[in-house]
């Protein structure tokens, strides 16, 4: 039977109300989504920006590279992708770079370099948390990885949760069952974990780290020959933390983001504990083969789980805040 005048407006206006809702709560919550481009208008040269100093650092500091990835990592694996990672030590409240799990890392200044440079042409514009997501995919390609696009409009959060670090991001001497939970917590699955440890190709790990492999018995699962060339970088087993002391991840390519890395795994050449773990276990044996014997596999893998990562948890929309100084909260 056909409805009449009044029942069509009724269908019409609940059938509105339906579509509308989810951008109604969106609205009233003051959440919006990332998007791409999200600086167009208000900052048409933000990402050109970043790129051109992040390529201006790495000609002058090649190191830079490997620190915008391992700042992507660190500050989005701790509750949100808000640039909380940058804060220091304010008032009691400890900083997340004064954690153990974040021991080694650096060039956080040069973070401060790119900043200005961005606020130079779009003042309180532009996020860290923005900043730190593009300066590890700018970084990535400076290490001869992927290209690939990221969505931008994430804000800066109010709080460091240095608190929280050690139960968010996963310990190098960590089982791999619970760095797999640590990522599939949020949304990176077992494939995507796999290609984002890829990232060890590139860098070096402190001797700290590495010692308890080689002494005071070697870790059987590492080869003999790579034991004695880790013994040669690390000659005690009691190494000062303030001390040079290191070892490549990957001697061949060691500023390449490449396959080399799962290459090095079924050789025995394993840096971490955990490197190792993934060619044991059945969840993760698997890729870790197939990226060892496909490079243009592992980067399509690595920038996708870059990408998952980039988008943990981001505050958007009034969430949060731009900050002036990355360093610190902005003063009311």
């Amino acid at each position: 039977m056909p409805l009449n005048r009044k029942e069509m407006a009724r269908t019409i206006s609940s059938a509105l109300i339906f579509l509308l809702l989810p951008l109604l709560l969106q609205f009233y919550s003051g959440k919006s989504e990332l998007q791409f481009n999200y600086y167009a208008q208000s900052c048409p040269r933000a990402e050109e920006i970043i790129k051109e100093q992040v390529v201006r650092l790495y000609s002058k500091h090649g190191n830079t590279a490997v620190s915008w990835v391992r700042n992507l990592f660190h500050d989005c694996m701790v509750k949100s992708c808000d640039a909380s990672l940058l804060l220091e030590t304010v008032n009691g409240i400890e900083s997340e770079k004064a954690s153990p799990r974040s021991f080694g890392m650096r060039n956080f200044k040069y973070v401060n370099t790119i900043k200005a440079a961005v606020e130079s042409e779009c003042p309180m514009t532009v996020s860290c948390a923005d900043i730190v997501a593009l300066s590890a995919r700018d970084g990535v390609v400076m290490l001869g990885g992927p290209r690939f696009e990221m969505k931008t409009g994430r804000r800066d959060s109010t709080e460091s949760y240095g608190a929280a670090v050690e139960d968010s991001i996963p310990n190098h001497n960590d089982s791999i069952s619970l760095v797999l939970s640590r990522f599939q917590s949020i949304g990176v699955d077992v494939e995507g974990t796999v290609a984002l440890l890829g990232s060890h190709s590139v860098g070096r790990v402190h001797c700290v780290n590495l010692v308890h492999r080689i002494y005071p018995t070697v870790d059987p699962t590492i080869d003999p020959d790579y034991a004695e060339y880790l013994k040669r970088r690390c000659p005690t087993p009691d190494p000062d933390p303030q001390a040079v002391l290191y070892s490549r991840n990957d001697r061949e390519t060691p500023m390449i983001l490449d396959n080399n890395y799962y290459k090095n795994l079924l050789g025995h050449k394993g840096l971490l504990m955990v490197d190792q773990q993934l060619t044991s276990d059945p969840l993760t044996s698997p890729y870790v083969e197939k990226m060892a014997a496909d490079n243009g596999y592992f980067h399509d893998q690595f920038s996708r789980a870059v990408v998952l990562l980039s988008e943990n948890n981001p505050l958007t929309g009034d969430q949060g805040e731009i900050r002036k100084d990355c360093r610190f909260v902005n003063s009311n």
